[in-house]
Formats: C-alpha cells, sequence, structure tokens
C-alpha cells in the first residue's frame, strides 16, 4: 500500500510509528468549511504522522504535481517525526531526555528551533507554556485520566525536575544541557505546529502559492487564497459538540491552532498551579506561524481571559478565542484581531 493518499483514504506511516508520538490524538478544534471551497479544483492528500492525519489541500496546479509536492511535504513531516518524537530513542528529544545534571548534548535544527520558541513563549506568558511540564502531569492524573491532588511531598520531588528554567539552551551552538536528573522534554504542544510550517515552506518551494496543510485538525496554515476568496475559512468547531460551530476564520498566510477539553474532562494542566485549567471549554490562537499558534493555544487554555487579552494586546499580530464555562452559562470571547 502506498504511503500517501487522496481523499478517498489515507496511508503511510505504521500504526507503531503513531503510538510512538503520542496515546492519543488531540480533538479535532476546527474544520475546513466545505461550503468555502472554489470552483476551481480542489486536490487534497492525507498523511498519517505525529498520532494525527495531516492533511494538505492545494488549488490552482495539476493533479499529478500537486501529488508529488505533497509527498514531499509528507517525507518532510515523517523526518521531523523522527528528530522530535520522545518516543523514538534516537530522536533528539529521547537524547535529551537521557541527559544526567551538568550534561550537554548536541541536537539538530528543528529540536533547537522549536525548543528556542517553546522557551520564548515560556517567558511571554509567564510560565503558562512548559514543554519539560510531563512529569507533573502525570503526577496530577490517575490511570483513567482525572485529575489527582498530588502529596506536598510528591509535589516536591516532580518540582525538582520540572521547569523551562532547568534547561540549558544554546541555539548558536546546537547544544542543550539539564541543570536536574530527570528533566522530560515533550515537544508535542510545538512539533505538530513546526511541521505544518516546514510542510508549507516544501510547498511553496514547489511555486504553490495556495494551499492549506493541517496538523489533525488542530493545527492549520493557510498559504494565499483560493480562486474568487478571500482566504481560507475555517469553522471553529464547539468543544461539547463537533456537529456545530463557535463561529468561523477567513485565514490568508496565517495559522490558527486549537487546544479544547478532551471527553469532558480537562486533561490540560496548569504548569504553574499543578491542577487542571478550569472554567474554559476550548481555547484559539492565531498567529503567523503554526509552530507559535499551537504553543499559545496551549497557553491560553490555562492563562485568564485577562491574561489572554494583554498577551494579544502586546503581540498585535496575534489573536485569541475562549470558549468559557461558569455556573451563568458559557460565552465565547475573542481578543485580537480576526
Amino acid at each position: 500500500m502506498g504511503r500517501h493518499a487522496g481523499a478517498a483514504g489515507i496511508t503511510s506511516g505504521s500504526q507503531g510509528a503513531r503510538r510512538r508520538w503520542a496515546m492519543s490524538p488531540p480533538p479535532e478544534t476546527f474544520s475546513v468549511d466545505a461550503a468555502g471551497r472554489p470552483a476551481a479544483a480542489v486536490h487534497r492528500f492525507a498523511h498519517l504522522a505525529m498520532a494525527s492525519v495531516f492533511e494538505i489541500l492545494v488549488v490552482g496546479q495539476e493533479a499529478r504535481y500537486a501529488r508529488q509536492a505533497a509527498e514531499a511535504a509528507f517525507d518532510e513531516l515523517d523526518r521531523l517525526q523522527r528528530e522530535l518524537s520522545r518516543f523514538d530513542p534516537s530522536s533528539d528529544v529521547s537524547q535529551i531526555n537521557a541527559l544526567r545534571a551538568g550534561e550537554r548534548g548536541r541536537v539538530g535544527v528543528a529540536a533547537m528551533e522549536c525548543l528556542a520558541l517553546a522557551a520564548r513563549v515560556h517567558a511571554d506568558t509567564r510560565g503558562a507554556f512548559d514543554v519539560t511540564v510531563g512529569p507533573l502531569v502525570a503526577c496530577c492524573r490517575n490511570p483513567d485520566g482525572s485529575y489527582r491532588r498530588p502529596s506536598d511531598e510528591e509535589l516536591q520531588a516532580v518540582r525538582a525536575r520540572t521547569g523551562m528554567h532547568l534547561l540549558d539552551l544554546a541555539p548558536e551552538e546546537h547544544m542543550v544541557g539539564v541543570r536536574a536528573d530527570g528533566v522530560i522534554v515533550d515537544l508535542g504542544g510545538v512539533g505538530k505546529g513546526y511541521a505544518v510550517d516546514h510542510m508549507m515552506g516544501l510547498l511553496r518551494e514547489w511555486s504553490i502559492s495556495a494551499a492549506l496543510v493541517h496538523g489533525g485538525m488542530s493545527s492549520v496554515l493557510a498559504s494565499g487564497s483560493p480562486p474568487g476568496r478571500e482566504g481560507w475559512r475555517v469553522a471553529l468547531r464547539d468543544p461539547q459538540d463537533p456537529r456545530q460551530s463557535l463561529g468561523e476564520a477567513v485565514l490568508k498566510d496565517r495559522a490558527l491552532s486549537g487546544s479544547a477539553v478532551l471527553g469532558g474532562r480537562s486533561q490540560i494542566i496548569d504548569p504553574r498551579a499543578a491542577r487542571p485549567a478550569s472554567g474554559k471549554l476550548g481555547a484559539w490562537a492565531a498567529a503567523g506561524s503554526a509552530a507559535l499558534s499551537d504553543c499559545l493555544s496551549t497557553a491560553f487554555y490555562v492563562m485568564t481571559p485577562d491574561e489572554v487579552r494583554d498577551y494579544c494586546a502586546a503581540h498585535p499580530d496575534v489573536a485569541g478565542m475562549l470558549a468559557l464555562q461558569d455556573s451563568d452559562g458559557r460565552k465565547v470571547v475573542r481578543f485580537g484581531e480576526w
């Protein structure tokens, strides 16, 4: 069976390869509005990676050429998965996670760029985004995924090996060090968006100017616009009823990512408070790159509405949207320019 497929089917990396990235796929937080498709032919290609279905939509190109470009982009996706997955023992991330306190190791461009962006977003959001939070999440979760309140002793032990301050990043040397034993890096909150960016970059190298790439309907990047359209229409799904929409965004040379409640229970732990984020059903971020929007959608989910508002005010190129839930019901609030 082939590694890639058109709209009629999906093939590629093995089931085992998908499990190496994550145990389960994230919720789908948006959908490409079928009503927004142009009259011109839309060529669609799909591929399994990072526990998600990645899809490429191309317009304005001959079908065979579009398929060849998509196959090249999916090859790049597979390469990035091998470098960024903490479940692949040969990946750069696994090499980092094997370091002891005081040790350093050299990593490739992808891992270094993801870590540098993660560090910047961590600082800009005052700790709301943290790629070392995995041990803390595990400490706060029962086997069924529900929240458990860890003891003070457990929290003290896990805090000693959690936090971006424990990473020693030297981007110019492509070196990463750790300042404690047992530090675990997981790039799941940035890697998918980073891959989407690089896939789109490769499509542009093929002179494809109108395309949309998404990873599992949780991070999407639109380039150009279909003929006769202002951009690509993307519906924002209702986390409580994915058949319904909370609105739509029209994307042109912009990215959008979402984080949402899965199965009616929050699985996103606030690294600052060591407890599940509350009061939200979903969070979305729009930015110039999918890697950045990927990070920010996770951060926005654990940040307060005031914090999200202040962040968007300080970063005019970013927009945020929150689906809030409280005793008075639920409401949707937007920040920044959509």
